[in-house]
């Protein structure tokens, strides 16, 4: 027996798709016609091909950077009057990421066989999320393909954009806090018990520094394994926590308390929630399901329940900006921005101004925390170096002046 996809038309024209088995194409479509339907299009199913694009819906992600230059690409092609399909083929050629590649050829090869292209993409939500799923098939639908795939390329832009910041902000921090324990690990390891056979065999007292820093060292020095463990069970128990729904919730809640960090986070989402829903409504979704694919965008639960209690207060009948204002967590500002978008008939392009100043004040809060964590991690490693000097050589000073 083989396996069949199918494309027909029931008797008022409306389109029908399914999968059956039969042991050739003529049996097959006559099964179809059995069933009052009216056949459009028939392709064999390679299963081995099904197999492999089901293994590729699982595996790493694609970046928002391949993503976005993809969209582009496929937007000037379209515009051309290439076919979907094999402008896809054509960009899979040039493309370095490999899995990227087999996924845009595994999408090229399902549209062939009668598949929409918000259908195809839609195999692959771990790639193609579901805000841009939503703004393809409203483009498909509307006949605005193009438009559409402009927008996506533009959400992908932002997004990618956004997330080199983060991550550049995060980069210094983290590169000089492992500087400091591998520099506090090589003093305590190799230097300091040099250190500690001399004091023994010159004798005296001690200065009370040299003293309570040799105390740390060996509470340090006798404790390491418990310190190691300790440390690792935080982390696990941490991790374990938050797997569960009470801890999620808990360590969102931790994150948008943390000074500036969580100023970070919530004006990340704010910028990302307007840049958004400017795009899905720009492109025909409607309101309600702006707000399910706006709830999927965050893992901070505190955030996510913001959106979800919007979205109740709108089925409610509230307006967007009031029920905004209900949920607690949105500014003042988005708001009233919003208030404005709603009265003058003009939401998108609001939306997409303020998505344009948040932007620029998670730049500003980004540039904040980098201007006060260069001072006060050099004047970190400076202190630990100046203490260790200080513990190690005060005998020596104290002792040469003796």
């Amino acid at each position: 027996m083989k396996s069949y996809q199918y494309i027909a038309r029931d008797i008022s024209g409306t389109r029908k798709t399914g999968h059956g088995q039969a042991a050739c194409a003529n049996d097959m479509l006559n099964w179809i016609r059995e069933q009052q339907l009216t056949p459009v299009s028939l392709n064999e199913i390679d299963v081995e091909a099904n197999h492999r694009s089901r293994t590729l819906r699982h595996t790493k992600r694609i970046k928002a950077a391949d993503l976005s230059a993809f969209c582009w690409q496929l937007t000037t092609m379209v515009e051309g009057g290439i076919p979907i399909s094999a402008a896809m083929e054509t960009i899979a050629e040039d493309i370095d990421n490999k899995h990227f590649e087999e996924i845009l050829r595994t999408l090229s090869s399902e549209m062939e066989k009668g598949e929409t292209f918000a259908d195809s993409i839609g195999q692959f939500p771990k790639v193609f999320n579901k805000l841009s799923h939503a703004i393809i098939l409203a483009g498909e639908t509307s006949g605005s393909l193009p438009e559409s795939l402009k927008r996506v390329a533009e959400y992908y832009d932002n997004k990618d954009k956004l997330g080199k910041k983060i991550k550049g902000a995060m980069a210094y921090p983290i590169f000089v806090l492992v500087f400091i324990v591998m520099i506090v690990t090589f003093v305590m390891t190799f230097i300091v018990p040099r250190f500690e056979i001399i004091f023994e065999q010159f004798g005296g007292e001690l200065p009370a520094f040299t003293k309570a820093f040799m105390g740390v060292y060996e509470l340090l020095r006798d404790n390491v394994l418990n310190i190691i463990g300790g440390t690792l069970a935080i982390i696990i128990g941490s991790i374990v926590l938050s797997k569960t729904s009470w801890g999620h919730r808990l360590f969102a809640k931790i994150i948008l308390a943390f000074p500036l960090l969580g100023k970070i986070v919530a004006q990340g989402f704010i910028a990302t929630f307007c840049r958004t829903m400017s795009t899905l409504l720009g492109a025909g979704v409607s309101v309600l399901d702006v707000f399910n694919i706006l709830s999927g965008m965050t893992n901070n639960d505190t955030i996510k329940d913001s959106v979800t209690k919007t979205r109740e207060s709108i089925i409610a009948g509230d307006g967007i900006s009031s029920s905004l204002a209900k949920a607690g967590f949105f500014p003042n500002m988005v708001v009233k921005m919003v208030q404005v978008g709603e009265e003058s008939g003009s939401l998108t392009v609001v939306l997409s101004r303020t998505a344009g100043y948040y932007e620029r004040k998670v730049d500003s809060t980004i540039n904040t925390v980098m201007s006060l964590l260069e001072p006060i991690m050099i004047v970190t490693v400076g202190a630990i170096v100046l203490a260790v000097v200080l513990a190690l050589y005060l005998p020596i000073f104290s002792m040469g002046g003796t």
